[in-house]
């Protein structure tokens, strides 16, 4: 599938340059085209010009056509290869202007590769060499001024070439660029559909488990329906439990769907986040201290941050949750808030075994665990940090861990200061 669409990406990609290079490389062809054409019958009206008025200053006389009667003394005031050919009014040369020694038969074949066109003005190619010329009648019959424009049409020629090999490797460099770039664009669309696709394969699977227990538990009333409620409590509470699991997933779900399209609305204001993480040390305190884990905190007073209070009171909540599950007998979990800088950092720690440096970056991940048999011992999903960290996201804050195997975890977030 990703193929395809980085495939048709190329396409649609050099079929839009392609048509750009094409109109811009066609546009300046024919700007040059018209240009050097127009430069073409400007030399060729001056020096026509030139020939009338040389034609009628005192002195001149025009020779009469013979193999030795040529007129040399006629020079253009081009630079370029020029001559004329005076005829009657049958199209016989009668007279022939020209600056070089040619055959005779190279004029009559100049005359009539010019009237075999039929038009006042036009090109030719003789003798290897391109020539225009242009057709005028004067008192004894025509005049015909040929003008040599091998190098002009050399320039024109020139010019589609340069055209073509420039667009083939233009068309070559871009192919490759845009499939790199192609890969580039098309790798984070890649991974965000697979991970879609493992977000979705991990809830139904994470659904699965407790339905096939309410299932189970169905079964067994169902087969002592002449049993009384009190003597089946047991499955009831099962039931229920497992219910409430689901109910829970389901909202850790339904919020992260919701994080994903930006279908959330919270509204922030500046709240006292010390007395925020005071609040939900005081609500875990007595489990802590139940479960024989040390707890110690130290709290910095009146450090103020602008978002949500309830949500960051999720993220804490959260954290002391996946430290008091973690940490190992008679640990300690250490708290600490503080100001540092412009910001405010929130260490919540915890000893045991730790994570390894291949997990940590993982651990924000959805439905992800270090350790399944764990994860099974302790409860939950794997929601717990990726919504943390969504949360946090939101705030313009950071999270992240780090740890020592054997020793402890420590998880850090920093938040604005508002001063």
């Amino acid at each position: 599938m990703f193929k395809k669409l980085r495939n048709r990406f190329l396409i649609l990609n050099l079929v839009i340059i392609s048509v750009m290079m094409l109109i811009s490389f066609a546009s300046i062809y024919f700007i040059t085209y018209e240009n050097v054409h127009s430069d073409i019958d400007m030399q060729l009206n001056r020096i026509s010009e030139h020939f009338h008025q040389l034609d009628g200053s005192p002195g001149h006389t025009r020779p009469e056509f013979g193999d030795s009667q040529i007129d040399h003394s006629t020079r253009s005031p081009e630079h370029s290869v020029s001559f004329i050919v005076m005829t009657d009014k049958q199209w016989n040369i009668t007279n022939v202007a020209s600056i070089f020694d040619v055959d005779l038969d190279f004029y009559e074949s100049a005359k009539k590769e010019a009237l075999t066109q039929n038009k006042d003005t036009g090109k030719f190619k003789l003798d290897e060499n391109d020539w225009a010329f242009t057709v005028e009648p004067v008192s004894e019959g025509y005049m015909i001024t040929f003008l040599d424009i091998t190098s002009q049409q050399a320039i024109i020629m020139n010019l589609v070439y340069t055209f073509l090999v420039v667009g083939l490797l233009m068309l070559i460099i871009i192919f490759f660029t845009s499939k790199f770039f192609a890969n580039r664009a098309i790798h984070p669309i890649k991974e965000a559909f697979n991970k879609q696709k493992q977000f979705i394969a991990d809830a139904s699977h994470e659904i699965k488990t407790p339905l096939s227990i309410i299932d189970t538990n169905v079964d067994v009333l169902l087969s002592n329906e002449q049993d009384t409620i009190k003597n089946q409590i047991k499955w009831l509470h099962y039931i229920k439990s497992e219910s409430e699991r689901m109910t829970k997933l389901t909202n850790d779900l339904l919020y992260l769907t919701q994080v994903d399209h930006s279908e959330i609305i919270t509204t922030f204001s500046e709240f006292n986040l010390s007395e925020a993480v005071e609040s939900v040390i005081l609500t875990m305190e007595g489990v802590i201290f139940e479960k024989n884990i040390s707890l110690h905190y130290e709290i910095e007073p009146n450090l103020v941050t602008r978002g949500n209070s309830d949500q960051i009171k999720q993220v804490v909540m959260i954290l002391l949750d996946n430290a008091l599950k973690y940490a190992n007998g008679n640990g300690l979990i250490n708290i600490t808030l503080k100001k540092h800088h412009n910001n405010i950092v929130l260490l919540v720690s915890n000893t045991g075994e730790g994570i390894s440096a291949n997990h940590l970056e993982k651990i924000f991940d959805r439905f992800y665990r270090t350790d399944e048999s764990r994860a099974r011992k302790y409860g939950g999903y794997g929601l717990g940090l990726a919504i943390a960290k969504e949360i946090i996201d939101q705030h313009k804050g950071k999270i992240y861990a780090k740890s020592i195997i054997k020793e402890n975890t420590t998880f850090y977030i920093e938040l604005p200061l508002v001063l």
